[in-house]
């Protein structure tokens, strides 16, 4: 079961083991359901579930607002509209964190500044983002090294319009709205990428695939398991970014 389905699965469960005791209580006594308890008493069942499966800190946190939180924005009686208005945008921000558990980073100038120093001297090297953003780190390398050609790849659609847009005017940058797993890396020196714990161990196996012999893959933050990097990079900034590096 995938994770995500394995978190509703769960979430889905709590429904329906405090459901199954509160209706038949609450019927037999001709009562209504108080909405309130029945949300709380879910939100601690979901919290149970997920503490008993070993679920990270943050699903737990997310299991046991969840129901709770449902509740409370019911009483506030918005028009659907604005619930769907909502998840179009999230869908067209966040696309890889609700179809790949790829949130939203941005790389901060000193990494891009960091990452410089690690690309290849010669004119004419490619450099590639799998999961670019608003292109943080294309555009100042694009702007650092008109020597070199940059691609930055991007799967949700007004992210990668904003990155575009931002991107424009500069010839030795290129940004793609697509999936990382369909772009290809053979003709890559550089590839970076700034995702997740959850796609590493994937996109290791498409890095040994395609990238050619002496590139070199940099990953922010997050590294490959069970694989040692040639080098670890500190960037020393304020969020104590490490780029694991790997060399093909």
């Amino acid at each position: 079961m995938s994770p995500p389905l394995r978190q509703l699965a769960l979430q889905f469960a709590a429904v329906i083991a405090v459901l199954s005791l509160a209706w038949p209580y609450y019927g037999l006594k001709g009562e209504a359901l108080p909405w309130a308890g029945v949300a709380l008493t879910t939100g601690g069942a979901a919290l149970l579930l997920a503490t008993l499966t070993r679920q990270p800190w943050w699903w737990k946190a997310m299991h046991a607002a969840f129901a709770p939180l449902a509740w409370a924005v019911a009483q506030l009686q918005i028009d659907p509209g604005w619930f769907l208005l909502a998840a179009i945008l999230l869908l067209l921000v966040y696309r890889g964190a609700l179809s790949g558990q790829v949130p939203l980073y941005l790389s901060n100038r000193e990494t891009a500044a960091a990452l410089a120093e690690l690309l290849p001297e010669r004119p004419g090297s490619r450099c590639i983002d799998l999961g670019a953003g608003l292109g943080s780190i294309v555009r100042p390398l694009a702007a650092a090294r008109p020597d070199a050609f940059f691609i930055g790849v991007e799967n949700a659609p007004l992210t990668w319009l904003g990155g575009r847009l931002l991107s424009l005017g500069r010839s030795n940058c290129e940004f793609r709205w697509g999936s990382l797993w369909q772009m290809p890396l053979h003709d890559c020196d550089v590839v970076y990428a700034f995702l997740s714990p959850v796609p590493m161990a994937a996109l290791w196996q498409k890095v040994v695939a395609e990238m050619k012999p002496g590139s070199l893959f940099v990953s922010n933050s997050f590294p490959v398991p069970e694989v040692e990097p040639t080098e670890i990079v500190e960037v020393g900034d304020g969020r104590a970014t490490r780029l694991y590096c790997y060399r093909r």
